[in-house]
């Protein structure tokens, strides 16, 4: 599974949803998405700022990842950014894989 970092920016209307239904219901619909999807939700958290919202999901592939998102940013609710993340040992098999790059100039 990968693992994703969705950054969601509530609306007004998302907005009054979290306030008049609480914030362990949001949670509980993100985690029942990501298992529709075939994955999990591994963190959920609000936060104050530019963002409203972090969730931390695993997801089979890329093709799920942008279904979540066209499902939450489609809502009205919400819109979201998702971010790959990837683990150190995957950037260690990447590293092995380049070759090639000739920069402009060079």
């Amino acid at each position: 599974m990968a693992k994703y970092l969705f950054e969601a920016r509530y609306t007004a209307e998302g907005a009054k949803g979290v306030a008049r239904e609480g914030g362990s219901a949001r949670r509980t619909a993100v985690s029942k998405l990501m298992e529709g999807l075939g994955g999990k939700l591994e963190a959920f958290y609000f936060a104050l700022g530019k963002v409203d919202a972090y969730v931390i999901a695993d997801l089979p592939d890329n093709v799920s990842a942008a279904a979540a998102a066209l499902a939450i940013n489609q809502s009205g609710g919400a819109t979201e950014r998702t971010v790959v993340l990837m683990a150190p040992e995957e950037i260690d098999r990447a590293a092995k894989k380049a070759g090639g790059y000739r920069p402009p100039g060079q």
